[in-house]
């Protein structure tokens, strides 16, 4: 049975948190991909950012209900979430918006196995991590490939 390691793609297209939305959206044109890793100085995987990340942060601000009790303001919803929401509006470089602590798989993870780990945590992409290391992704048109051979 194939591997991760025989349809991965090698020649990955990354950003960096410091890449600018702006550059992001062109190379989400230019490449046609929908997730693209993000990495650090070093080249060591920091975390994904999708199509999805970009186009959410374009989602209208939510106003969260608040309630005057004793000189005091309560958030009715969690002022955390409005915080984050808050963040995600404003946010001009990839580092604010890329989703950390993604799934990964090995290079020896069968096809099968990196089906049912896409489907499981609904992911497209999967970097393809070896002692610590990305040394390719596998993407959901990857094993549709497979499947068509």
């Amino acid at each position: 049975m194939l591997t991760a390691r025989d349809i991965m793609t090698k020649e990955v297209v990354s950003v960096t948190t410091e890449t600018s939305l702006k550059d992001l959206a062109q190379i989400f044109v230019e490449t046609r991909y929908s997730n693209v890793p993000v990495l650090d100085g070093a080249g060591d995987l920091m975390g994904i950012i999708s199509e999805t990340d970009l186009i959410e942060q374009q989602k209208p601000l939510h106003i969260p209900t608040v309630m005057a009790f004793l000189d005091g303001v309560f958030y009715l919803n969690s002022e955390k979430r409005f915080k984050e929401e808050v963040d995600r509006l404003t946010a001009t470089t990839v580092g604010e918006l890329y989703q950390k602590n993604p799934v990964t798989c090995s290079p020896e993870m069968t096809t099968r196995d990196l089906a049912a780990l896409m489907s499981q945590h609904k992911v497209h992409l999967l970097p393809v991590v070896e002692e610590d290391k990305m040394i390719g992704v596998v993407s959901r048109l990857d094993l549709i490939r497979v499947m068509e051979s």
